[in-house]
């Protein structure tokens, strides 16, 4: 495969990428926002619960 064949395919490639939001259809945005928060209020529950020492 030569460069400029490739370039062609990438720029191709590109233009099409544009018509998509590039989100999942099954992701709720909402849920995944609340289970990250959810993990990192219990990561910061487990790193208060080890430092006593305050």
């Amino acid at each position: 495969m030569s460069f400029p064949s490739a370039a062609a395919q990438l720029v191709t490639l590109a233009a099409e990428g544009g018509e998509h939001s590039g989100n999942h259809q099954s992701l709720n945005p909402y849920l995944v926002g609340g289970l990250v928060l959810l993990a990192l209020l219990t990561l910061l529950w487990i790193t208060t619960r080890f430092n006593r020492d305050r």
